[in-house]
Protein backbone atom coordinates (compact mmCIF):
# COMPACT_ATOMS: atom_id res chain seq x y z
CA UNK A 1 0.00 0.00 0.00
CA UNK A 2 1.10 3.16 -0.75
CA UNK A 3 2.64 5.38 1.72
CA UNK A 4 0.67 8.98 2.49
CA UNK A 5 2.46 12.72 2.89
CA UNK A 6 4.31 13.36 5.72
CA UNK A 7 2.19 16.94 4.93
CA UNK A 8 -0.87 15.07 5.33
CA UNK A 9 0.29 13.74 8.49
CA UNK A 10 1.67 16.42 9.95
CA UNK A 11 -2.03 18.63 9.34
CA UNK A 12 -3.63 18.86 12.63
CA UNK A 13 -7.07 17.92 12.82
CA UNK A 14 -10.15 20.68 13.48
CA UNK A 15 -10.23 21.13 17.35
CA UNK A 16 -13.69 22.48 16.57
CA UNK A 17 -14.73 19.52 14.37
CA UNK A 18 -13.19 16.50 15.66
CA UNK A 19 -15.61 15.54 18.17
CA UNK A 20 -18.50 16.16 15.94
CA UNK A 21 -18.36 12.07 15.49
CA UNK A 22 -19.67 12.20 19.58
CA UNK A 23 -22.13 14.86 18.35
CA UNK A 24 -23.74 13.37 16.03
CA UNK A 25 -23.74 9.92 18.16
CA UNK A 26 -25.72 11.74 20.79
CA UNK A 27 -28.28 13.27 18.74
CA UNK A 28 -28.60 9.51 17.44
CA UNK A 29 -29.38 8.61 21.01
CA UNK A 30 -31.98 11.54 21.08
CA UNK A 31 -29.95 13.42 23.17
CA UNK A 32 -30.62 17.68 21.89
CA UNK A 33 -26.68 18.77 21.76
CA UNK A 34 -25.87 23.15 22.18
CA UNK A 35 -23.60 24.17 19.54
CA UNK A 36 -20.75 26.13 21.57
CA UNK A 37 -17.92 24.76 19.60
CA UNK A 38 -18.66 26.78 15.77
CA UNK A 39 -18.52 30.34 14.86
CA UNK A 40 -21.83 29.38 12.90
CA UNK A 41 -24.26 32.61 13.88
CA UNK A 42 -28.02 31.92 14.18
CA UNK A 43 -28.79 35.49 13.01
CA UNK A 44 -30.46 35.18 9.50
CA UNK A 45 -28.75 36.39 6.36
CA UNK A 46 -29.52 40.06 5.41
CA UNK A 47 -32.73 40.13 3.38
CA UNK A 48 -31.01 41.71 0.39
CA UNK A 49 -28.55 38.60 0.28
CA UNK A 50 -31.23 36.39 0.14
CA UNK A 51 -33.33 38.05 -2.09
CA UNK A 52 -30.12 38.20 -5.11
CA UNK A 53 -29.67 34.05 -4.75
CA UNK A 54 -33.79 33.46 -5.35
CA UNK A 55 -33.57 35.88 -8.60
CA UNK A 56 -30.27 35.25 -10.08
CA UNK A 57 -31.66 35.85 -14.05
CA UNK A 58 -28.35 34.79 -15.34
CA UNK A 59 -28.65 32.11 -18.18
CA UNK A 60 -25.28 30.40 -17.63
CA UNK A 61 -23.62 30.22 -14.19
CA UNK A 62 -19.99 31.13 -15.88
CA UNK A 63 -16.77 31.21 -14.10
CA UNK A 64 -16.16 34.76 -12.73
CA UNK A 65 -12.32 36.60 -13.01
CA UNK A 66 -9.90 35.10 -11.19
CA UNK A 67 -10.04 38.01 -8.53
CA UNK A 68 -13.51 38.27 -8.26
CA UNK A 69 -16.19 40.32 -9.83
CA UNK A 70 -15.36 43.48 -10.61
CA UNK A 71 -18.46 44.42 -8.89
CA UNK A 72 -18.30 42.99 -5.82
CA UNK A 73 -14.66 44.22 -5.73
CA UNK A 74 -16.07 48.00 -6.09
CA UNK A 75 -18.41 47.46 -3.15
CA UNK A 76 -15.75 46.02 -0.44
CA UNK A 77 -13.89 49.21 -1.95
CA UNK A 78 -16.45 51.41 -0.47
CA UNK A 79 -17.26 49.61 2.40
CA UNK A 80 -13.92 49.59 3.46
CA UNK A 81 -14.11 53.39 3.19
CA UNK A 82 -15.83 53.68 6.21
CA UNK A 83 -13.47 52.11 8.64
CA UNK A 84 -11.22 54.33 6.73
CA UNK A 85 -9.21 51.34 5.01
CA UNK A 86 -8.32 53.52 1.72
CA UNK A 87 -7.34 50.64 -0.87
CA UNK A 88 -8.01 50.79 -4.63
CA UNK A 89 -10.15 47.84 -6.33
CA UNK A 90 -7.12 46.32 -7.93
CA UNK A 91 -5.58 46.26 -3.87
CA UNK A 92 -8.66 43.60 -3.54
CA UNK A 93 -8.83 39.79 -4.48
CA UNK A 94 -11.76 37.96 -3.78
CA UNK A 95 -11.38 34.63 -2.43
CA UNK A 96 -12.76 30.89 -1.67
CA UNK A 97 -13.71 32.12 2.58
CA UNK A 98 -10.98 33.99 4.54
CA UNK A 99 -9.49 30.62 4.73
CA UNK A 100 -8.26 30.27 1.20
CA UNK A 101 -7.29 34.23 1.42
CA UNK A 102 -4.88 32.83 4.19
CA UNK A 103 -3.96 30.08 2.33
CA UNK A 104 -2.94 32.08 -0.34
CA UNK A 105 -0.56 34.76 1.56
CA UNK A 106 1.24 32.15 2.70
CA UNK A 107 1.78 30.33 -0.30
CA UNK A 108 2.48 33.62 -1.95
CA UNK A 109 4.93 35.09 0.37
CA UNK A 110 6.65 32.09 2.08
CA UNK A 111 8.91 29.75 0.85
CA UNK A 112 9.43 25.95 2.83
CA UNK A 113 10.84 26.70 6.11
CA UNK A 114 10.14 30.57 6.40
CA UNK A 115 8.39 31.51 10.09
CA UNK A 116 5.54 33.44 10.88
CA UNK A 117 4.52 34.16 14.90
CA UNK A 118 1.18 34.17 16.14
CA UNK A 119 0.47 34.86 19.48
CA UNK A 120 -1.71 32.18 21.08
CA UNK A 121 -4.21 30.74 21.44
CA UNK A 122 -4.62 30.86 17.95
CA UNK A 123 -7.17 30.37 15.19
CA UNK A 124 -6.29 26.19 14.44
CA UNK A 125 -6.51 26.50 11.16
CA UNK A 126 -3.67 28.72 11.07
CA UNK A 127 -1.80 25.97 11.28
CA UNK A 128 -2.97 23.64 8.80
CA UNK A 129 -2.41 26.58 6.26
CA UNK A 130 1.22 26.77 6.89
CA UNK A 131 1.44 23.40 6.88
CA UNK A 132 -0.05 23.09 3.20
CA UNK A 133 2.93 25.92 2.25
CA UNK A 134 5.74 23.96 4.12
CA UNK A 135 6.07 27.06 6.69
CA UNK A 136 6.26 26.83 10.26
CA UNK A 137 3.94 28.89 12.74
CA UNK A 138 6.18 30.04 16.10
CA UNK A 139 3.97 31.16 19.05
CA UNK A 140 4.34 33.42 21.52
CA UNK A 141 1.97 32.20 24.42
CA UNK A 142 -0.71 35.29 25.95
CA UNK A 143 -2.64 33.70 28.88
CA UNK A 144 -5.82 34.35 30.74
CA UNK A 145 -4.51 35.38 33.88
CA UNK A 146 -3.73 38.71 31.87
CA UNK A 147 -6.53 38.44 29.42
CA UNK A 148 -4.76 37.26 26.39
CA UNK A 149 -3.14 40.84 26.30
CA UNK A 150 -0.65 41.25 24.09
CA UNK A 151 2.99 39.19 25.13
CA UNK A 152 5.38 41.87 25.48
CA UNK A 153 7.46 43.07 22.22
CA UNK A 154 10.53 41.19 23.66
CA UNK A 155 8.95 37.89 24.05
CA UNK A 156 8.35 38.65 19.89
CA UNK A 157 12.00 40.23 19.20
CA UNK A 158 13.29 36.65 21.00
CA UNK A 159 11.71 34.31 18.27
CA UNK A 160 12.77 36.47 15.07
CA UNK A 161 15.53 34.56 13.51
CA UNK A 162 16.31 34.80 9.59
CA UNK A 163 13.60 32.60 8.33
CA UNK A 164 11.03 34.44 9.93
CA UNK A 165 9.31 36.39 6.90
CA UNK A 166 5.88 37.58 8.98
CA UNK A 167 3.44 38.04 12.18
CA UNK A 168 0.49 37.38 12.10
CA UNK A 169 -2.71 38.60 14.21
CA UNK A 170 -6.36 38.15 14.58
CA UNK A 171 -8.23 40.96 15.63
CA UNK A 172 -10.91 40.53 17.13
CA UNK A 173 -9.23 37.65 18.07
CA UNK A 174 -10.93 33.84 17.78
CA UNK A 175 -10.41 32.07 19.90
CA UNK A 176 -10.17 34.78 22.78
CA UNK A 177 -12.40 37.77 21.98
CA UNK A 178 -9.20 39.86 22.35
CA UNK A 179 -9.27 43.50 20.72
CA UNK A 180 -5.45 44.45 20.57
CA UNK A 181 -5.28 47.96 21.48
CA UNK A 182 -3.53 51.23 19.58
CA UNK A 183 -0.23 50.73 21.69
CA UNK A 184 -0.44 47.15 20.85
CA UNK A 185 -0.71 47.84 17.29
CA UNK A 186 1.85 50.44 16.95
CA UNK A 187 4.67 48.16 19.11
CA UNK A 188 3.41 45.46 16.18
CA UNK A 189 4.01 48.02 13.38
CA UNK A 190 7.30 48.60 15.33
CA UNK A 191 8.38 44.90 14.74
CA UNK A 192 7.13 44.49 11.32
CA UNK A 193 9.28 48.15 10.10
CA UNK A 194 12.07 47.08 11.90
CA UNK A 195 12.88 43.44 10.58
CA UNK A 196 11.09 43.84 7.33
CA UNK A 197 8.32 41.64 7.52
CA UNK A 198 4.58 40.84 6.43
CA UNK A 199 1.68 42.03 8.98
CA UNK A 200 -0.63 39.72 8.15
CA UNK A 201 -3.80 40.31 9.66
CA UNK A 202 -7.12 38.60 9.92
CA UNK A 203 -9.83 41.36 10.58
CA UNK A 204 -13.16 39.20 9.81
CA UNK A 205 -15.09 40.45 12.67
CA UNK A 206 -14.06 44.20 12.48
CA UNK A 207 -18.54 44.67 12.77
CA UNK A 208 -17.96 42.94 16.54
CA UNK A 209 -16.29 45.45 18.86
CA UNK A 210 -17.31 46.17 22.12
CA UNK A 211 -15.58 49.23 23.40
CA UNK A 212 -16.56 51.92 21.98
CA UNK A 213 -12.91 52.68 20.68
CA UNK A 214 -12.57 53.31 16.95
CA UNK A 215 -11.34 50.31 15.02
CA UNK A 216 -7.84 49.15 14.42
CA UNK A 217 -7.00 47.98 11.32
CA UNK A 218 -3.46 47.13 10.12
CA UNK A 219 -3.77 49.60 7.26
CA UNK A 220 -4.39 52.74 9.78
CA UNK A 221 -0.79 51.81 10.96
CA UNK A 222 1.97 54.85 9.17
CA UNK A 223 4.67 53.02 7.29
CA UNK A 224 4.06 49.91 6.53
CA UNK A 225 1.73 50.17 3.80
CA UNK A 226 2.61 47.63 1.42
CA UNK A 227 3.73 45.07 3.89
CA UNK A 228 0.28 44.56 5.20
CA UNK A 229 -1.48 41.44 4.08
CA UNK A 230 -5.58 42.00 5.12
CA UNK A 231 -7.65 38.72 5.30
CA UNK A 232 -11.62 39.58 5.21
CA UNK A 233 -14.62 37.49 5.05
CA UNK A 234 -18.16 38.15 4.70
CA UNK A 235 -19.01 34.94 6.37
CA UNK A 236 -19.50 36.57 10.66
CA UNK A 237 -21.05 39.62 9.72
CA UNK A 238 -23.77 39.01 7.18
CA UNK A 239 -24.08 34.97 8.62
CA UNK A 240 -23.75 33.46 5.92
CA UNK A 241 -20.40 31.35 5.86
CA UNK A 242 -21.74 29.03 3.67
CA UNK A 243 -21.13 30.88 0.74
CA UNK A 244 -17.70 30.97 0.81
CA UNK A 245 -16.34 34.29 0.09
CA UNK A 246 -13.82 36.42 1.54
CA UNK A 247 -11.14 38.63 0.90
CA UNK A 248 -7.10 39.04 1.07
CA UNK A 249 -6.36 42.80 0.47
CA UNK A 250 -2.46 43.90 -0.14
CA UNK A 251 -0.96 47.21 -2.12
CA UNK A 252 2.15 44.90 -2.40
CA UNK A 253 2.70 44.96 -6.38
CA UNK A 254 4.83 41.84 -6.23
CA UNK A 255 2.76 39.24 -3.60
CA UNK A 256 -0.56 40.61 -6.01
CA UNK A 257 1.13 39.40 -8.83
CA UNK A 258 2.05 36.18 -7.54
CA UNK A 259 -1.11 35.55 -5.33
CA UNK A 260 -3.04 36.32 -8.46
CA UNK A 261 -1.35 33.12 -9.97
CA UNK A 262 -2.84 30.94 -7.44
CA UNK A 263 -6.71 32.60 -7.77
CA UNK A 264 -5.70 31.63 -11.40
CA UNK A 265 -4.82 27.69 -11.05
CA UNK A 266 -7.88 27.59 -8.85
CA UNK A 267 -9.93 29.36 -12.16
CA UNK A 268 -12.49 31.47 -9.89
CA UNK A 269 -14.34 32.05 -6.44
CA UNK A 270 -17.78 31.13 -5.95
CA UNK A 271 -20.37 32.95 -8.75
CA UNK A 272 -23.37 32.20 -6.28
CA UNK A 273 -21.99 33.65 -3.23
CA UNK A 274 -20.30 37.02 -5.45
CA UNK A 275 -23.76 37.83 -6.25
CA UNK A 276 -25.14 36.68 -2.56
CA UNK A 277 -22.37 38.72 -1.00
CA UNK A 278 -22.27 42.01 -3.60
CA UNK A 279 -25.88 42.18 -2.48
CA UNK A 280 -25.78 41.58 1.28
CA UNK A 281 -22.94 44.48 1.27
CA UNK A 282 -26.46 46.79 1.00
CA UNK A 283 -27.52 45.44 4.31
CA UNK A 284 -29.86 48.35 6.08
CA UNK A 285 -27.95 50.18 9.20
CA UNK A 286 -30.82 48.39 11.02
CA UNK A 287 -29.55 45.35 10.26
CA UNK A 288 -26.30 45.60 11.29
CA UNK A 289 -26.94 47.35 14.17
CA UNK A 290 -29.51 44.59 15.39
CA UNK A 291 -26.90 42.14 14.60
CA UNK A 292 -24.30 43.86 16.76
CA UNK A 293 -26.73 44.76 19.56
CA UNK A 294 -27.49 41.29 19.84
CA UNK A 295 -24.12 39.79 19.83
CA UNK A 296 -23.37 42.72 23.18
CA UNK A 297 -26.77 41.00 24.92
CA UNK A 298 -25.54 37.41 24.27
CA UNK A 299 -22.16 38.44 25.36
CA UNK A 300 -23.13 39.68 28.89
CA UNK A 301 -25.50 37.19 29.59
CA UNK A 302 -23.26 34.04 28.65
CA UNK A 303 -19.87 36.40 30.79
CA UNK A 304 -22.24 36.77 33.63
CA UNK A 305 -23.18 33.21 33.61
CA UNK A 306 -20.00 31.66 33.20
CA UNK A 307 -18.15 33.48 36.32
CA UNK A 308 -21.06 32.59 38.48
CA UNK A 309 -20.08 29.27 38.20
CA UNK A 310 -18.06 28.11 40.88
CA UNK A 311 -14.23 27.38 39.65
CA UNK A 312 -15.05 28.70 36.43
CA UNK A 313 -13.43 32.24 35.04
CA UNK A 314 -13.26 33.92 31.40
CA UNK A 315 -12.25 37.10 30.92
CA UNK A 316 -14.60 40.02 29.14
CA UNK A 317 -13.85 39.59 25.40
CA UNK A 318 -14.01 42.96 23.64
CA UNK A 319 -14.82 41.97 20.04
CA UNK A 320 -15.80 38.63 17.77
CA UNK A 321 -18.50 36.23 19.68
CA UNK A 322 -15.97 34.23 21.63
CA UNK A 323 -14.39 33.50 24.93
CA UNK A 324 -11.90 30.98 25.99
CA UNK A 325 -13.44 29.90 29.26
CA UNK A 326 -11.02 28.14 32.55
CA UNK A 327 -12.99 25.23 33.92
CA UNK A 328 -12.29 23.12 37.32
CA UNK A 329 -11.66 20.33 35.37
CA UNK A 330 -8.61 17.83 35.10
CA UNK A 331 -8.36 17.76 31.20
CA UNK A 332 -11.01 19.80 29.63
CA UNK A 333 -10.66 17.61 26.13
CA UNK A 334 -11.74 14.55 28.36
CA UNK A 335 -14.52 16.92 29.73
CA UNK A 336 -15.81 17.86 26.59
CA UNK A 337 -15.85 14.44 25.34
CA UNK A 338 -17.72 13.13 28.15
CA UNK A 339 -20.28 15.90 27.93
CA UNK A 340 -21.18 14.44 24.68
CA UNK A 341 -20.09 10.57 25.30
CA UNK A 342 -21.60 10.54 28.86
CA UNK A 343 -23.81 13.08 30.58
CA UNK A 344 -27.21 14.14 29.80
CA UNK A 345 -29.45 16.52 31.93
CA UNK A 346 -33.08 15.84 30.65
CA UNK A 347 -31.66 14.72 27.51
CA UNK A 348 -29.65 17.49 26.50
CA UNK A 349 -26.05 18.46 26.53
CA UNK A 350 -23.21 20.64 24.98
CA UNK A 351 -20.82 20.48 22.90
CA UNK A 352 -17.66 23.01 23.47
CA UNK A 353 -14.53 22.65 21.46
CA UNK A 354 -11.20 22.32 24.04
CA UNK A 355 -8.98 25.39 24.05
CA UNK A 356 -5.67 22.66 23.52
CA UNK A 357 -6.23 22.78 19.93
CA UNK A 358 -5.74 26.53 19.84
CA UNK A 359 -1.94 26.13 21.56
CA UNK A 360 1.28 24.54 20.28
CA UNK A 361 2.57 25.36 23.21
CA UNK A 362 2.12 21.72 25.33
CA UNK A 363 0.41 22.11 28.27
CA UNK A 364 -1.34 24.99 27.65
CA UNK A 365 -4.87 25.31 27.28
CA UNK A 366 -5.21 22.09 28.87
CA UNK A 367 -7.91 23.22 31.60
CA UNK A 368 -9.82 25.74 28.95
CA UNK A 369 -12.31 25.60 26.40
CA UNK A 370 -13.39 28.05 23.37
CA UNK A 371 -17.39 28.79 23.52
CA UNK A 372 -19.14 30.67 20.48
CA UNK A 373 -22.11 33.12 21.50
CA UNK A 374 -23.85 32.37 18.70
CA UNK A 375 -27.24 30.66 20.23
CA UNK A 376 -30.05 33.16 21.54
CA UNK A 377 -30.11 34.22 25.04
CA UNK A 378 -32.93 31.03 26.15
CA UNK A 379 -30.48 28.48 24.76
CA UNK A 380 -27.06 30.07 26.41
CA UNK A 381 -29.36 30.11 29.63
CA UNK A 382 -30.04 26.24 29.23
CA UNK A 383 -26.07 25.63 27.81
CA UNK A 384 -25.04 27.33 31.20
CA UNK A 385 -27.35 25.11 33.62
CA UNK A 386 -26.35 22.06 31.35
CA UNK A 387 -22.33 22.94 32.12
CA UNK A 388 -23.11 23.99 35.52
CA UNK A 389 -24.46 20.38 36.43
CA UNK A 390 -21.92 18.44 33.90
CA UNK A 391 -19.11 20.00 35.99
CA UNK A 392 -20.84 18.22 39.17
CA UNK A 393 -21.03 15.01 37.91
CA UNK A 394 -17.81 15.29 36.15
CA UNK A 395 -15.07 12.40 37.42
CA UNK A 396 -12.05 14.54 36.78
CA UNK A 397 -13.29 17.93 38.75
CA UNK A 398 -10.29 19.78 40.58
CA UNK A 399 -12.03 21.90 42.79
Amino acid sequence: MPTVSERGTLMPASPIRRLVPLANAAKARGVKVYHLNIGQPDVPTPQEGLEALKHIDRKVLEYSPSDGLLSLREKLRIYYKRFNIDVDVDDIIVTTGGSEAVLFAFMACLDPGDEIIVPEPAYANYMAFAISAGAKIVTVPSTIDDGFALPAVEKFEELITPRTKGILICNPNNPTGYLYTMKEMLQIRDLVKKYDLYLFSDEVYREFCYTGAPYISAFHLPGIEEQVVLVDSVSKRYNECGIRIGALITKHPELKKNVMKFCQARLSPPLLGQIVAEASIDATPEYMLATYNEYVERRKFLIDQLNKIPGCYTPIPMGAFYTVVKLPVDDADKFCQWCLSDFELDGETIFMAPASGFYTTPGMGRDEVRMAYVLNKEDLARAMKILDAALKAYPGRTL
